[in-house]
């Protein structure tokens, strides 16, 4: 039977007692944050009986160890040397710089809303496909013969989420910065009240806004997105300052009533002209950006993805997706990124079926089917980076190459949070759409597997994972 206490003890040994500041682990790893990261041998570690690979992120050294494993092993860790039990996502913020930090944290208020935007886009997708006049024409109807009854539950369903979007984002930001979540809630409803004129009527034309004072204009703020976003957070900060100070006996009553109007005068009247202004600058320069001549910005933007994920600093595609999104109803961003995750897996597979390390073949082919899921970090970290600069820069080539030409295709998603194998689905609203994005990420992956083959492998012959020293260098 294995013994778990001596795993642990090995792992230890290797990486130093005294190394290790703190622990924690999530599915399949092993995190320790080390005090010097050069000390540690990674050919011993991996050596050990059940590891399958490590590597090394953003103050963590990450020992892969597999579902099961590696619960049995940090318990055998904790119960022999009792270092400090962090959360990984709290070892993760230790360890990132404070830009990374920022970034994280808006980040976070965005992830819990991927889900529901994510299934609006698949609803949207089913939408486009099912009331198309091509598909309803094979069975003999037409757009007139679909019943209100129908056309009103898909509008239900697909318009609900982007309609009150705002809403969303304050409960998040309120839940992220220790506010309560539900008064956020009801402010970022009270921006998209119906006694507001809607946003997006009065830029089409159909509404006018209305005068307050003669000076200010009152609209509601459907889909912006900064408005909704700094308006929770700085509702959120007077919530916890007036809870300080307000007597408990008022609390109850008072501090929602005072954070509640506060906050929405500010962002009827200051926040939202001034942030929802700069908001559509923003989301014209990010489109007038991807739509450069030549596929330019995709292949740029394609390109620095993969070394957005290795800073860390791919989390703020997700404020600009939800942005894109709110504001067109597309998001052409995912798209010139999405390439990345097809490169990252033909790259990693080559990689594993090369090798002759049975743990790199084996800690390989798993990475390869977590990214293929969506998760790139084991394949990234785990295989790519520590075969050298060629290996990443196959990634970055074929990604970017690739963004270049959906960019210059115009292919765009309709939703995000769907990546690799599932995200063609984000594409089904239109026939050449989903067949286009497709095809692109087939040859993406193909190309990156020959590729690899041919630059890191002469002549099909099986190599040894290069050295740290070269890695390092």
């Amino acid at each position: 039977m294995t013994n778990y206490d001596q795993i642990a003890r090995e792992i230890v040994e290797v990486v130093g007692e005294d190394n290790i500041l703190s622990s924690t682990h999530c599915a399949t790893r092993l995190r320790l944050q080390v005090k010097d990261r050069t000390v540690i041998n990674d050919e011993e570690v991996e050596a050990i009986d059940q590891v399958k690979g490590v590597f090394f992120n953003a103050g963590q050294y990450q020992i892969i160890l597999g579902t099961g494993v590696v619960n049995k092993v940090y318990n055998s860790l904790q119960s022999l040397y009792s270092y400090e039990e962090v959360s990984k996502d709290q070892m993760s913020m230790d360890s990132a710089s404070p830009l990374q930090r920022s970034i994280r944290n808006l980040a976070d208020i965005f992830v819990p809303i991927i889900p529901i935007l994510g299934a609006t886009g698949l609803f949207l997708g089913l939408k486009g496909v099912l009331f198309n006049e091509s598909v309803l024409s094979v069975f003999g109807l037409s757009p007139e013969a679909i019943p209100i009854w129908l056309t009103t539950m898909a509008t239900v369903l697909t318009d609900t989420a982007f309609g009150f979007l705002t809403a969303f984002i304050c409960w998040s930001a309120f839940k992220k910065k220790g506010g309560l979540p539900i008064i956020g809630f009801l402010i970022g409803l009270m921006l998209v009240s119906p006694a507001l004129p809607n946003a997006y009527d009065v830029a089409s034309g159909a509404a006018e806004p209305i005068m307050a004072f003669g000076l200010f204009p009152l609209v509601g703020y459907q889909g912006s997105i900064l408005t909704a976003l700094v308006t929770g957070i700085l509702g959120a900060k007077l919530e916890l300052k007036l809870r300080n100070i307000m007597p408990n006996s008022m609390d109850l009553i008072f501090t929602p009533f005072v954070v509640i109007l506060a906050s929405v005068v500010l962002a009827l009247f200051v926040l939202g002209p001034i942030v929802h202004l700069f908001e559509e600058q923003a989301v014209k320069a990010i489109e007038y950006f991807l739509h450069l001549p030549l596929g330019i910005g995709g292949l740029i933007i394609g390109a620095l993805y993969p070394l957005f994920v290795i800073t860390g600093m791919h989390h703020m595609f997700i404020m600009m997706e939800t942005s894109l999104i709110a504001t067109t109803g597309f998001n052409p961003l995912i798209t010139v990124c999405a390439m990345y995750g097809f490169a990252n897996a033909a790259v990693c597979l080559a990689i594993s079926l090369k090798t002759d390390k049975p743990a790199m073949k084996t800690a390989g082919i798993s990475a390869t089917a977590t990214q293929l899921l969506g998760v790139s970090e084991p394949a990234l970290f785990g295989v790519i980076l520590r075969y050298g600069l060629k290996a990443i820069g196959i990634v970055v080539a074929t990604s970017g190459i690739s963004g270049m030409i959906l960019s210059l295709l115009n292919i765009q998603a309709n939703s995000y949070g769907l990546a690799v194998l599932l995200s063609p689905l984000m594409y089904i609203y239109d026939r050449n759409q989903f067949l286009t994005y497709v095809i692109v990420g087939i040859l993406t992956f193909i190309v990156a597997y020959i590729s690899t083959n041919i630059i890191l492998f002469s002549r099909f012959k099986k190599v040894n994972l290069v050295s740290r020293k070269s890695v390092r260098g």
